[in-house]
Parts: structure tokens; sequence; C-alpha cells
């Protein structure tokens, strides 16, 4: 019975050292995720359950949506960021890394040679030679040349080179993450300096208003046509609208110096041009979403996820490789002597052989079959929820984007209705119909109602950054 299987095993080994053909690589063919990914999923595939308002659109989400604003400054910042940023660069040396690590996997699978040059002058010990005069010091030389060949039989190298591409592979799809990232945080700083020079106008606004109804009420006071009380609260309101603004005037500071760090300058270097921005970059129609299959096919870290599946996969063939034997074809030349004697025939030399080298005990290989296969499991169970992650996040910036544009429609209604009430109250003070208090509560409002929409604006300009993060967009230009 040994014999036979010896038989076998010396056919298909001769098999397949006449040609690649011979033998089929060992572990599993990797043609993308098994059926039962996630990824496949009907409710996956599909429109997305909170797209279905009029503030969305079935179209395909454009490759450089921040463009959609048709803003220039924008437009120049995400430039500067994709040109400059640290997080980029480090992405970049990362994918240079993995390109080589690609390179140095398929040399494996090319003839490997080492040559040498050893020529001396030496003292050589005339007892060490049974000799029992002296010997004269001469001139020595070893010089030649190796070349070994791992015949990849059973396609242990081939796997190794399959593993690296996909692990490239994935390290580029990092990197394309890295780029929706940088874009998404950029165009979210330069949103977040404008909203917080929106709200600083409307804070200044309101506080002037404040300060000259606080004049007027001083003057009535003096004159004794109002009570010190109504004084006291129309000069506490507008301190109480002066305090809010140190914390407006801090978050522009804070994102222009984000923007400084995106774009890759310190923050004494922050732009200037986005100073003097007073409203965020809002679109002007719905928002182009796409489905799920876009989605999935589009987010880099779904592709990332899936080749990290794929790599782990070709490592299940590495680790069953080990259970055969490894055969190595190699040859040697050389010349060693004296140097008077350089690479004449008494000293020149060549040699060839065939190494094979089995591991007797299969349970260390066996051991390695078991943790690739586990890693693949734990690889396919990671991209199952990476594609969760990608289906959730999107739901849940287009459901926060939906709900705060409801929320704005009423502030919008609130705003116009204390701003009529408060145009209303001024008159009929200025008339002598109603006290200052009656007054002071319609600006108390208006203020309310202004500083509430604005805060409303700075959300939705985040929420649609949001939306885009979320669709992945953005990583396909200038890579």
């Amino acid at each position: 019975m040994k014999r036979g299987r010896r038989a076998v095993l010396l056919i298909a080994l001769s098999a397949c050292l006449l040609g690649s053909e011979g033998c089929r690589m060992v572990g599993p063919d990797y043609r993308g995720p098994p059926p039962a990914a996630l990824v496949y999923a009907p409710a996956a595939q599909g429109a997305f359950i909170s797209a279905s308002g009029t503030e969305f659109s079935q179209e395909p989400v454009p490759n450089t949506w921040w463009h959609l604003y048709d803003s220039a400054a924008l437009d120049q910042l995400i430039a500067q960021a994709m040109a400059a940023n640290a997080d980029l660069r480090v992405a970049r040396a990362n994918l240079e890394r993995s390109a080589a690590l690609l390179q140095q996997a398929r040399a494996r699978r090319q003839p490997s040679a080492t040559v040498n040059f050893d020529p001396s002058y030496q003292q050589l010990s005339a007892e060490s030679y049974l000799y029992p005069g002296s010997l004269s010091p001469s001139g020595l030389y070893d010089t030649g040349i190796m070349v070994s060949y791992e015949v990849d039989f059973l396609g242990r190298l081939r796997r190794a080179v399959e593993a690296a591409q996909a692990d490239n592979e994935a390290v580029r799809a990092a990197y394309d993450l890295t780029k929706v990232v940088v874009a998404a945080e950029t165009a979210r700083a330069y949103a977040e300096v404008c909203n917080a020079n929106e709200q600083l106008a409307v804070a200044r606004r309101s506080l002037q208003l404040q300060i000259d109804s606080a004049a007027v009420t001083q003057r009535l006071l003096a004159a004794g046509r109002a009570p010190k009380l109504d004084y006291t609260r129309s000069a506490g309101l507008a301190a109480q609208l002066k305090a809010n603004i140190p914390a407006f005037e801090g978050q522009r500071s804070n994102a222009l110096y984000r923007l400084a760090a995106l774009t890759g300058r310190p923050p004494s270097e922050y732009p200037r041009t986005a100073e003097s921005c007073l409203g965020a970059p809002r679109l002007g129609k719905p928002i182009p979403v796409g489905d799920g299959a876009a989605l999935l096919r589009r987010r880099p870290d779904v592709r990332e996820a899936e080749r990290h599946l794929g790599a782990a996969t070709a490592r299940i063939g590495v680790a069953t490789a080990d259970l055969y034997p490894r055969v190595t074809l190699g040859l040697s030349a050389g010349s060693t002597g004296a140097l008077s004697d350089l690479l004449t025939t008494p000293t020149n030399r060549y040699g060839i052989g065939l190494g094979i080298h089995w591991q007797a005990n299969p349970s260390v290989a066996r051991a390695k079959i078991a943790t690739a296969g586990a890693e693949a499991k734990a690889a396919l169970a990671s991209f199952d929820a990476v594609v969760l992650t990608a289906l959730r996040d999107t739901e849940s910036a287009l459901t926060t984007y939906a709900r705060d544009r409801e929320r704005e429609e009423d502030l919008m209604a609130a705003q116009a209705r204390a701003s009529e009430a408060e145009l209303d109250a001024r008159r009929l003070h200025d008339a002598g119909k109603i006290d200052s208090l009656s007054l002071l509560d319609a600006q108390r409002t208006l203020a309310a109602a202004d500083g509430a929409l604005a805060a409303s604006h700075a959300e939705l300009a985040t929420d649609e950054i949001a939306v885009f993060l979320a669709l992945g967009g953005g990583w396909e230009t200038a890579r």
C-alpha cells in the first residue's frame, strides 16, 4: 500500500515537473464573496428606504460631488487638500510599500542567483596540512555563481502572489477611502467656517437691535415713562446675546485651523479666502443618491474588506502547500584556488542538483491550514459587517438630512412670524399702545428664532456632507 502511494506521488510529481498544466493549485479558488454574503442580499441591492422624499433623486452620485455646490472656493480647498494632505501622503506611501511587497512575491517565482568573488592573501598553516616544513604566503580566491529555482508544482508561490495582489488592492482601497474622508472633512471644515460667520452675523445683528432697544428703554426710564425693571431686562438680554459671540468666533477659528491642517499647512497659514464666507454652500436641487447596489460597488471600505477576504482565501492555498514536498532545482559553477591559477582547469568546479524538502510531521501544516481557514471566516464576517455598516450609515445620514430639512422649514416659518410680530410690537410701542416689556418679549422671541434658524442652516450643511461621505464618492479622480 505504501509503495502504491509513493508510485502515485512520483507520477504526479513528474507530471507537474514537466509542465505547469499537470497540477492544479492547492487551496480554494477565489472568484468573489460566497453566495451567502450579505452583499448579494436583495435588500442590500435596492433603493434606500430613507430616500423616498423629494429632497433626493435616484441619479448616480457624481465622482466629484463637491462640484454640485458651484463654489470655486470649496473646489480650490479640496484640490489643495488632495495635493498636500498629510494623511493622503501616508496612504500613498503605504501604497508604494504594498506595490513593493507584491513585486517581492512575484520575484520569488523567478530563479534566484548569487554571485561571489572573494580574493585574499593568506599565510596558511603547514601543520594543518600535516606538512613538516613551512608554507609561503600566497594569494587565494573563491568565485562562483549559484542559481536555484523552486518548481511551483502545487501553486504555493502562485497563491502567495494572489494573496499579495489582493493585499495591494486592499491598500489601494484604503488610499481611496482616505481621499473620501479628506474631501468630506475639508468640505465640513469650510462649511463650519461659513456657518460660524453666519451665526456671528445673526448674533451681532440681534445684539445691535437689543442695544438699541435698551437705549430707548433707558431714555424712557429717565423720562419716567418706563419702570426700571424693563431697562434691567433689556440690558440683561443684550448681555446674554453678547455672550454668544465669543463661542461663534472660537468655532470659526478652530474650523480655519482644521482647514489649514487638512490642506497641509500650519494653523497660522490658514486659507484667508475662507474667512469671508457668510453662508455655507447648499445644494439647490435634490441630492443624487443612487441605490444600494451602486453604493456597495462604490464605497472603498467595502472594496477593501472584499480584497482582505480574497487575500485570506489565497493564504489557505499557501498553507495547504506545506503538506506536500517542495522541489528546488539548483545549479552552481565556480573556481577556487591560487590566484596564479585563476580559472584554470584544476580550479574550476560545477554542479547540478535537485532538492526535495518535505515536512515529515504534517501536524504543523494542518494547524496552519486551520488558522488560515479561520482567518478567511473572520474576513468574511468582517466583509459582511462593513456592508451592513455602509448601508446603516447611508440610511442614517439620509434620515437625518430629511428630518432636518423638515425642521428647517418649520423654523423658517417661525422666524418669519417672529419677525412680523417684532415689527408690529415696535410700531405699537412707538405709538404708546404697549409697554416696553411686550416689545422686549417680541425681540427676545425674534433673536431666538434667528439663532435657531442659523443653527439649522449649519446642521443642514453638515448633513449634506455627511450624506456624501456615507455614499462614498470622491475617490475616483486623480489617483
